[in-house]
């Protein structure tokens, strides 16, 4: 995270007030890969919705018509063929995206903001608290609650699960070791299903993160910086200390 931080003052008499401040929070890479990331979940889960239709179901233990009778409208693709592709091209542009934000994360040493650790799990009940609306706002002394890095850390592991899963269900012959670990292809496919929308459930959850900590909040992942209500008076000018 860079320490950059503008503070935006006003002249009082003969003393100056920070009425607010700007830090610079979301750097350029971290930026990018969000939407790109976001932009691919997106398309991929409406095109997996469609490749869905086309066979809904998991195997002949469980109803093989009409599991799931998800909407045409609300997929994407238009056919199983017209999915596919909408889905494979997507896939590399998450998995490159993915990629890019985790070795930027470890090499510039951005991810000790939003890496969950043991010493964060005392804080993570108080947030919830917070969240469903019956219990104060803790006092945050870093960059992310504790609930939003066990949220941030945990949808890592999910992205690279659901790649591991998708991988399985894309060449199950080339990757049968893949599907193998998963409990075979059907298990596999159950797989992917389900952490698909443990995945929207995640943007669900950080949207509504989003909307409690206020609109300054979302414009930062677009410009970087994010301006807080920060006052305080400064010493007069030309006295000591």
């Amino acid at each position: 995270m860079s320490d950059a931080v503008i503070e935006i003052t006003r002249a009082k008499g003969d003393e100056t007030e920070v009425v607010a401040r700007a830090v610079y929070e979301h750097p350029l890479p971290v930026r990018i890969c969000h939407w790109l990331n976001a932009i691919s979940l997106f398309v991929m889960a409406g095109s997996g919705l469609q490749i869905f239709r086309a066979f809904p179901s998991f195997g002949a233990k469980i109803p093989q018509k009409d599991l799931l009778n998800w909407p045409k409208a609300f997929a994407i693709g238009g056919w199983l063929g017209g999915a596919l592709q909408w889905h494979l091209t997507f896939m590399w542009i998450y998995i490159a995206t993915g990629l890019v934000y985790v070795g930027y994360e470890l090499f510039s040493g951005n991810y000790r903001q939003v890496l969950f650790t043991r010493r964060d799990l005392p804080g993570v009940w108080p947030m919830v608290r917070y969240y469903l609306f019956f219990g104060p706002k803790p006092e945050q002394a870093e960059v992310y609650n504790p609930l939003q890095k066990h949220a941030y850390t945990t949808v890592i592991v999910l992205g690279a699960l659901m790649v591991l899963t998708g991988f399985a269900i894309w060449k199950p012959i080339q990757f049968s070791w893949l599907a193998w670990l998963m409990g075979g292809f059907h298990w596999a496919r159950l797989w992917h299903f389900i952490l698909m929308w443990a995945m929207l459930g995640f943007v669900l959850g950080h949207l509504v993160m989003v909307i409690l900590h206020g609109w300054n909040n979302f414009i930062s992942m677009f410009t970087g910086w994010k301006i807080t209500g920060w006052k305080r008076t400064a010493w007069k000018r030309g006295s000591d200390g």
